[in-house]
This record gives C-alpha cells, sequence and structure tokens, in this order.
C-alpha cells in the first residue's frame, strides 16, 4: 500500500466532512470492497455464497463478502451482472430525483468507458428511450461496445466522438451525463500505484479541461434537460469549482437531491451559489471516493427540430424470417447495413441516419446477423440481446464445458438438436455454436474468448 503523500492530505484539510485520521485509517487497511450490479433482464440474484447485500442507494446493487473469479463466472460472460464500483452507483438515485423516467427520452453518457454508467443508465431508461454512449478515446470506445454487447440493449448507440462534435445536433438531449476525466484520487485506495501519479498540477490540468468537455457539449443539452456531473476526484478544482464555473457562465440551475443520512454522504454547499454536490468518502460509506452534482439547463423548450430522417428499413418478406429469432418484434425496425441486419427499437430507428450523418458510429442496436438465400447465420450480439425468443434450440451446459466453450475449444457433447443452437449457463446465453452430424462447431468470438486457465474456485 502506497501512503498518501502529506500534499495531497493537506489539499483535503478544508472539505466539508473530512475526518484525516478515519480517511488515512481506511486507505491503509487492507479492506477491498467488492460491488456488482445485476442486469435487470437476466438476473434476479446470484452469488449466494458471497453473502450479497444490497447497495442503500441503487435497486439492483449488491455488496459482495469477497471478491470471486469474474472471468472465470459464465453469469458475466453472459452480461447478467456489471462490475461497478458501488459509490457511482448513485447515478441512478440522481437519475430517479431529478428526472421524469417513466417517459422515453434522449440520454448520452458522455465519457461512458468501460460502460458501468451506460449500463445503468439503459437499465432504468424507459424502453423506448435512445441511449447514446460515448467516448472519445478509439480503443475504449472498442471497450465500451464489447460490455454494451454483454448488457444486450437494442436503443443504445456507441458513439466515438470528441465533446465539440454533439453540438452538431443542437438542443437535442433530455439528460447527459459527464463522469469527467479527473487526477483519480478517489480511487487510490482502489489502485495504489495511481498515488505515484498525482499532482496539485495535474488536478489543475484536469480541471481545465473539464471545463472544455462542459462548454463543448453543453450545447446539445435542450432547455429544461438535466446535466449531471460526476468526478472521482476528492479535489475542491474538479468539484465545487467547476460546479461555480458552470452556474457562473452557463443558463444553468443547481438541482438539491434529497440524500437519506443513513447513507453518510456529505453535502457540499458552495461558497458563491450555494449550489448542493454530493462526497462520497469511503471511511464514511461502503464505497470509493467519489462527487456528483446535478443541474439544470434554463430557458423554455422550444418545438423540436425535425431532424429525424426515414430509415432504409428491411423490406417487409426478409424482416418476415428474422420473426422467429426474437421476442416483442412488433416493437423492432430491421436495418440492412453493408449486409449485415441491425436491429434497433422502432422508436429510435428515425434518429440512426441523422446520427450517422452528425457522428461516428460504433455501435448501434444489436446485430442480428447476415441474412442469406438460405438462413440467418446469427451474430454473437443477438445471442445475448434481451430481444431474442426464449424459444429457440438451446444447451443448457454444467460449468466445465461453459468455461470450454467460453474459450473457444472445441466441444465434444451428444446432442439431439442440429444446426444453430444456443450455449448456456444457469438458463442464461453464452454464444451459438452450430450442431452438425459429425462435430460441433463454436462460434464464441475469438476476440472474446477467457484466456485464463483453471476454474473458479
Amino acid at each position: 500500500m502506497s501512503s498518501l503523500p502529506s500534499a495531497f492530505t493537506d489539499t483535503l484539510d478544508q472539505l466539508p466532512g473530512f475526518n484525516k485520521e478515519s480517511f488515512l485509517e481506511v486507505h491503509n487497511s487492507a479492506e477491498r470492497i467488492t460491488s456488482i450490479r445485476l442486469h435487470p433482464q437476466k438476473a434476479t440474484a446470484l452469488f449466494p455464497e458471497l453473502a450479497p447485500t444490497p447497495v442503500p442507494w441503487n435497486r439492483y446493487g449488491y455488496y459482495l463478502s469477497a471478491r470471486p473469479s469474474f472471468t472465470l463466472d459464465p453469469y458475466f460472460h453472459a452480461g447478467a451482472y456489471y462490475v461497478q464500483e458501488a459509490s457511482s452507483m448513485f447515478l441512478e438515485e440522481a437519475l430517479r430525483q431529478t428526472t421524469d423516467l417513466s417517459q422515453p427520452l434522449k440520454a448520452l453518457d458522455l465519457c461512458a468507458a468501460p460502460g458501468g454508467k451506460s449500463t445503468l443508465i439503459q437499465a432504468v431508461l424507459h424502453p423506448d428511450s435512445l441511449l447514446i454512449a460515448n467516448d472519445v478515446i478509439k480503443s475504449r470506445a472498442g471497450l465500451l461496445a464489447d460490455n454494451i454487447t454483454k448488457w444486450g440493449a437494442d436503443n443504445v448507440v456507441v458513439t466515438n466522438n470528441d465533446p465539440r462534435d454533439f453540438a452538431r445536433l443542437g438542443d437535442f438531449f433530455d439528460v447527459m451525463v459527464v463522469d469527467a476525466p479527473c487526477s483519480g484520487s478517489g480511487l487510490f485506495r482502489r489502485d495504489p500505484e495511481a498515488v505515484e501519479e498525482w499532482s496539485q498540477e495535474n488536478v489543475i490540468l484536469c480541471s481545465q479541461r473539464q471545463q472544455r468537455i462542459l462548454a463543448d457539449v453543453l450545447p446539445a443539452l435542450k432547455p429544461g434537460g438535466v446535466l449531471i456531473y460526476s468526478t472521482c476526484s476528492y479535489a475542491k478544482e474538479e468539484d465545487e469549482n467547476i460546479m461555480e464555473w458552470l452556474l457562473g457562465n452557463f443558463e444553468l440551475e443547481n438541482i438539491p437531491l434529497t440524500i437519506d443520512p443513513a447513507w453518510n454522504i456529505v453535502t457540499s454547499v458552495t461558497d458563491q451559489y450555494k449550489a448542493h454536490g454530493y462526497r462520497f468518502y469511503p471511511d464514511q460509506v461502503k464505497g470509493e471516493g467519489f462527487f456528483i452534482a446535478c443541474f439544470r439547463k434554463k430557458g423554455e423548450e422550444g418545438v423540436a427540430k425535425k431532424m429525424r430522417q426515414q430509415i432504409a428499413a428491411l423490406p417487409a418478406k426478409e424482416s418476415a424470417r428474422l420473426l422467429p429469432w426474437l421476442r416483442d418484434a412488433a416493437n423492432l425496425t430491421f436495418v440492412d447495413h453493408k449486409g449485415e441486419v441491425i436491429i434497433l427499437r422502432s422508436s429510435i430507428a428515425t434518429e440512426l441516419p441523422v446520427l450517422q450523418k452528425k457522428l461516428y458510429l460504433r455501435k448501434a442496436g444489436v446485430k442480428a446477423g447476415q441474412l442469406t438465400q438460405k438462413e440467418l447465420i446469427p451474430d454473437h450480439q443477438l445471442a445475448l440481446s434481451t430481444c431474442i425468443s426464449a424459444e429457440l434450440p438451446a444447451v443448457e451446459l454444467p460449468l466445465e464445458h461453459a468455461l470450454r466453450y467460453l474459450r473457444k475449444e472445441d466441444l465434444q457433447l451428444d446432442l439431439s438438436v442440429k444446426g444453430w443452437t444456443l450455449m448456456r449457463y444457469g438458463g442464461m446465453n453464452l454464444g451459438w455454436a452450430k450442431v452438425l452430424p459429425n462435430r460441433i462447431n463454436n462460434y464464441y468470438p475469438k476476440e472474446m474468448r477467457i484466456l485464463k486457465a483453471g476454474m473458479p474456485e
């Protein structure tokens, strides 16, 4: 454990609710918090042997008494849950208190990789909402797309854009989440090596970058829309000072939240505008360091610009061939994209041509696969999607065979089914195999296969 430099802890002394003695004690302890958030459409309970207890501010969040081998857990690869830091799960509470989640919304998760907040947002939004999950770094956008694939949602578009690119959409979003790149001091307990990289100069650089990001993206928020700003930093320069800067330079008003005193979340009120932000200290909550604040854009919402355009939907005859593969297909639209069929929630499909013109799209909806004259060659995204039919041929695998499948190894099974077949573990889809008379072809994606040897303990 790297000791925290006094130059760092001295900067925290004046922060509301900071207790230096207990703060240092928890950082120097060996305790590590493990928390997961269940997929509400895939799992209701997991890890009973690890005595899961609820995260108080998230309906689907649970603490585990120990950290299992997630890599060797088939449920992890099925997208049954997301391993997410508990403090950051408070985003659900912020959304519920500031936004009407009973209505379809257009939401942006601007700095989204690796996907924890995006999957959380998707889980609480109305199913007819549009969520754009973005990351400016190409490699991180790829990881984000993979995690959205595991989540299986048909109303998410993954983009790889600079924040300023979203201004091209005008007053487009009802809600915008900016979990800004920061100096990371809130994660020092989880990542002790990061302590060595901390400096006050880096804090200032991060604060300047956060201002640039917010200034660039705010034109895309509708009047009346909600901005949720968060960091994993304790620094006033990246938290309260950014709040003051936002209120002093943009037509925004702060939205105070109602906090249960039992949660031990510290409310911070800024000096000039008396705006409320919320700080999580690891010695006071069961989680890591985190800061969050909410704002509403002033002004009356005007008549929405008619940006929607006609989408090149798949012909009805071809669409009919997909219906046996899907459930609730009446709410879905099928699009031919470079020879492959994309499934989108119908309520958002007409937004796609506009998004394609304005942004770089890494992933949209669910890729069904390639529709040939003879058959649909199904894609891995379809296997993990929440819109797939439960009536398709499937084989339930024991743990040993499930791990062999996830390593993309050969499967030696005596199966009565033939053709495209879902491989399942615990009732959850892992991916596709094609069962032939003399062998089973494993179609698990090579780039997603497990490389780690062994079995879970």
